[in-house]
């Protein structure tokens, strides 16, 4: 599939997804909508807020390097797809070196769309690397076999950049009906030709973690055992290996809340997040160690308040961060956070507790 490929039905939020979950195929069951105390811990009641947060040390800068990807998947909180057109500019990309020196950063997390196709991607990892500063490509895997990017996955491995590699079922028929037709065999090959690089493998420095999404409006299935459940599928009937599974909520905004206002389902799923909110996950909360750059340079407590255009409580942009240093700020927070809350934790390095 070219990048100017024609996003599949699975993409567009009129067409959600009703793809079982991996449960189907012997992992553990997610709960349903209908039993929203099923993960246990004490539920939410209905109005209360969502309780209040202030920044730890800021350790990580996360920056979405634009909305242009070569798929349009039907849970992308970012409606990112083939179309889209918004790109950090230079300027921008120039000032991302200083400010990880300026903050002593230890992570730089570049996520899109799909992150790669930004034209100064490559440019950017070499100087974060030579900073001593890792590097995470949140990877769709199939742009690996996009037309230019033939490379892509030998210079990852060069540089010993992190792989975060979206894969939301190990079950063919589940990725494709989320993602579109075909993407689950593509992305087992970029998997092989990672493991081939040695990524994933005993021994090797390089890592490579795998992503999965529910497919409806459900939490995850705890992650501990549904890594298990991918080791074996994956090992056995692909010959795929990989070092940890992330598995994270799906966000009640964009297109996934489309999909579920489309369906009647949206007032539900948020009423399950809220009743399954854990306050024993608030310090692990993303928020509070992470801040999110978004393709204009402007700074936003995480990935899903840029997308609902929730500025810092004071707006500040990346170059901000050359003086500023944001631990013990207040954290703008909504409904929405009970996504990173609600049974098991969901954050960008998975679930917060097992």
């Amino acid at each position: 599939m070219s990048i100017a490929s024609s996003p599949s039905s699975a993409g567009r939020a009129g067409s959600p997804s009703s793809a079982p979950s991996p449960s189907s195929a012997g992992s553990p069951t997610s709960p349903s909508p209908s039993s929203p105390n099923s993960q246990g811990g004490s539920p939410c009641p209905p109005a209360s807020p969502f309780p209040a947060l202030r920044r730890a040390a800021l350790t990580t800068l996360q920056v979405n390097l634009g909305y242009r990807c070569n798929q349009a998947c039907s849970h992308c909180h970012v409606n990112a797809g083939p179309s889209r057109t918004e790109s950090l500019d230079a300027a921008n990309v120039a000032l991302i070196p200083a400010v990880l020196q300026a903050r002593g950063l230890a992570c730089l997390d570049l996520t899109g769309g799909a992150p790669e196709l930004h034209p100064q991607f490559r440019q950017l990892v070499r100087q974060a690397r030579a900073l001593g500063v890792e590097v995470i490509d949140r990877c769709n895997l199939t742009i690996l076999q996009e037309p230019g990017q033939e490379d892509l996955a030998s210079f990852l491995a060069e540089q010993g950049v992190r792989v975060v590699a979206s894969l939301p079922c190990y079950l063919p028929e589940n990725v494709d009906r989320q993602r579109g037709s075909g993407v689950f065999e593509r992305s087992i090959d970029a998997l092989r030709q990672l493991n081939r690089l040695g990524y994933g493998q005993a021994g090797s420095a390089l890592e490579l973690d795998l992503v999965f999404n529910p497919q409806g409006p459900v939490l995850p299935p705890p992650q501990q055992q549904l890594e298990l459940d991918y080791r074996r599928v994956l090992a056995e009937q692909h010959g795929v290996v990989f070092n940890r599974l992330l598995a994270l909520a799906n966000m009640p905004i964009q297109r996934f809340a489309e999909a579920l206002r489309l369906r009647g389902e949206l007032e539900t799923y948020t009423d399950l997040l809220r009743r399954q909110h854990r306050p024993t996950n608030l310090p692990a909360v993303m928020c509070r160690s992470l801040v999110s750059v978004d393709w204009r340079g402007f700074l936003y407590d995480c990935d899903f308040n840029q997308q609902l255009g929730l500025p810092l409580a004071e707006p500040r942009q990346l170059r901000d961060l050359l003086r500023w240093d944001p631990a013990g700020e207040a954290i703008q927070v909504g409904d929405h956070c009970f996504g990173c809350t609600a049974g098991g934790g969901s954050s960008c390095g998975g679930a917060l507790n097992s």
